[in-house]
C-alpha cells in the first residue's frame, strides 16, 4: 500500500485555498491509494478515476479565478447506497444495475460545496449487518488489522477514512451503521437528527430508520461534512432546522449532567460489554469527570422498542429487496428477510411508526436528568472475517444481536448520536463508545466530543500502512 495521508478535511480545505497544494495533486494521490490498497482492503466499488481527475481540473480553474466554497477540490468517498449520476447504485448486491441518471440529493450538497467524489465505498448488502461482506465485491478489511471486519454497513467508507485514503466519507446508519464501523475503525462517526441530511431520491429509508452521516478522523472535520451535506429536498418528509456543527466543534460544551448506560436494550441475546470494551468506556467516562462533567450510571427505560426496530428494518429490507432485478442473487439471509418483510409491513409497520411518540415521552424522561447518555457502541471488539460465513438468518441476527446491541434505539427514535474513539484493546484492536441525546441536539453532542478529542487526541493515533498485511482478498 502506498503511503496514507492522514491530513483531514479542513486541512485539504486550508491547503487548497492558500495555494499549497492543487486538487489535482490531492485527487491523483488519493486516486494512487484507493488503486494500492484496493488488493488488500477493498475499500472502494468504484472508482471515478477520469471523471475525478476531470473534476480536480475543474476545481483548480475555479480556485485560481478565486472562487471559494467549503470543500472546493476535496477528494471524498460515498456510500454504495447513494446515488451518483453515472455509476449505478448496487447496495451491496450482486448484479447489473443501470447507471443513477442523477445526483442523490447529499451528493448534490457535496458538489455544491466543491467535493470531488473519487468513488463508490462497499457496502453489505442491502446494509443489514455490522460487517462488510459479501459475494457481490469480497470483503472489505480494517487498516488497523486486515483479519478483521471494519464493521457495517458503511465499512468501506470507514476503512478507506482509517487507512488515510480519502479525508472523510459519507456514510449511512439505519441500525448503528454509521457509528459501529467508526467505533471499529477509531473514526468519528455522526449519525444526525433523522431528515437532517437528504435521502433523496429516497423520502423515508426503511420507514424512518436511516439516515446519512460523516465519518472522519477528527471532530472538526466530520462537522465541517455534515454542514456541507444538510438540509432537505423539497420533496423530503423530514425537515429539521439547520445546525451548525462546525461553529459547536469550536465551543465548549459547558458542564454537563452524563448518564452512563451499560445495560443494552432488551435483545433476548443476554449481551454484555467485554471486558475490554468496558475497560475503555470506562476510562472515557473518567475522562468526562475529569472534565468537570457530573458522571453517574443510570437506566434507560428501552422498554419493546425492538419489536418496532425489527418490522420497520425488515419491511424496509423487503421493499429493497423487490426491486433487485435478479431476486436470485441475493443472499439467502436477504431473500428470508424479504419474506418476513412482507409479513411485517403494512399494518404492523404503521403500528410501530405510531408508538414512537410514546417511546419519545419514555426515553425522553431520561433527559429531564441528563443532558447526554453515554453507552459503548457496540458490546464486543470487532469480529474477524468471516466469523457470519454460512449462518441462516435468524443465527445471524442472534449473532449480531449480541455483538452490537446498543445503537439501533437511536434508529428508532430518529435522535442524533455521535461515536467516538474510546481506545483500544490489548490486541490494538479500535473500541468506540457514543453521546447521545435527544432531538436536534448535535451540536451539544458535537461540543462535547470536540472536548474530548482535545483532551485524548486521538487522532494522534493512525494504523500502519507499511506493516505486513494478510492474504490479498479475491476480487
Amino acid at each position: 500500500m502506498s503511503t496514507a495521508d492522514f491530513s483531514g478535511l479542513a486541512e485539504q480545505a486550508r491547503k487548497l485555498k492558500e495555494g499549497q497544494t492543487t486538487s489535482v495533486e490531492l485527487v491523483r494521490a488519493a486516486l494512487g491509494r484507493i488503486e494500492a490498497s484496493q488488493p488488500t482492503l477493498n475499500a472502494f466499488r468504484h472508482v471515478r478515476a477520469e471523471s475525478a481527475l476531470a473534476e480536480a481540473e475543474d476545481a483548480d480553474r475555479r480556485l485560481a479565478a478565486g472562487e471559494r466554497a467549503p470543500l472546493l477540490g476535496v477528494p471524498l468517498a460515498v456510500k454504495d447506497d447513494t446515488d451518483v449520476a453515472g455509476l449505478p447504485t448496487h447496495f451491496g448486491c450482486r448484479g447489473e444495475r443501470a447507471p443513477a441518471v442523477a445526483d442523490g440529493e447529499a451528493v448534490r450538497r457535496l458538489r455544491a460545496a466543491g467535493a470531488v467524489i473519487v468513488g463508490k465505498t462497499n457496502s453489505c448488502e442491502l446494509g443489514q449487518w455490522p460487517f462488510t461482506e459479501g459475494p457481490a465485491f469480497g470483503a472489505t478489511r480494517n487498516p488497523w488489522s486486515t483479519d478483521h471486519t471494519p464493521g457495517g454497513s458503511s465499512g468501506g467508507s470507514a476503512a478507506a477514512v482509517a487507512a488515510g485514503l480519502v479525508p472523510a466519507a459519507l456514510g449511512s446508519d439505519g441500525g448503528g451503521s454509521i457509528r459501529i464501523p467508526a467505533a471499529w475503525t477509531h473514526l468519528v462517526g455522526i449519525k444526525p437528527q433523522r431528515g437532517r441530511v437528504s435521502l433523496h431520491p429516497q423520502t423515508d429509508a426503511f420507514h424512518g430508520l436511516t439516515v446519512n452521516g460523516p465519518l472522519a478522523r477528527t471532530v472538526a472535520d466530520a462537522a465541517l461534512l455534515l454542514d456541507a451535506v444538510q438540509g432537505p429536498h423539497p420533496e423530503d418528509l423530514h425537515r429539521p432546522d439547520a445546525v451548525d456543527a462546525s461553529a459547536a466543534a469550536r465551543r465548549e460544551p459547558g458542564r454537563l449532567r452524563v448518564a452512563l448506560a451499560w445495560r443494552p436494550p432488551l435483545t433476548l441475546s443476554g449481551a454484555r460489554p467485554h471486558p475490554e470494551v468496558r475497560r475503555a468506556v470506562s476510562d472515557l467516562a473518567e475522562a468526562l469527570a475529569r472534565l468537570g462533567h457530573h458522571v453517574e450510571e443510570a437506566r434507560p427505560r428501552y422498554g419493546l422498542m425492538g419489536l418496532g426496530f425489527v418490522s420497520r428494518g425488515t419491511a424496509g429490507v423487503a421493499e429493497y429487496a423487490a426491486l433487485h432485478p435478479e431476486p436470485a442473487l441475493l443472499d439467502p439471509r436477504t431473500r428470508t428477510a424479504l419474506r418476513n418483510g412482507r409479513l411485517l409491513g403494512g399494518p404492523i409497520v404503521r403500528a410501530a411508526r405510531a408508538r414512537e411518540t410514546r417511546q419519545h415521552r419514555r426515553i425522553g424522561a431520561l433527559f429531564d436528568t441528563y443532558d447526554v447518555l453515554l453507552t459503548p457502541t457496540t458490546a464486543a471488539p470487532p469480529p474477524r472475517i468471516g466469523t457470519f460465513d454460512g449462518l441462516n438468518a435468524w443465527r445471524t441476527n442472534a449473532a449480531i444481536a449480541a455483538v452490537c446491541p446498543y445503537a439501533w434505539p437511536w434508529n428508532v427514535l430518529g435522535w442524533p448520536g455521535v461515536n467516538v474513539p474510546a481506545g483500544f484493546t490489548s490486541d490494538g484492536l479500535p473500541v468506540g463508545a457514543q453521546l447521545l441525546g435527544p432531538e436536534g441536539t448535535e451540536e451539544p453532542l458535537i461540543s462535547l466530543a470536540a472536548q474530548l478529542e482535545a483532551d485524548r487526541r486521538w487522532y494522534e493515533h493512525c494504523p500502519d500502512p507499511l506493516r505486513p498485511r494478510s492474504a490479498p482478498v479475491e476480487q
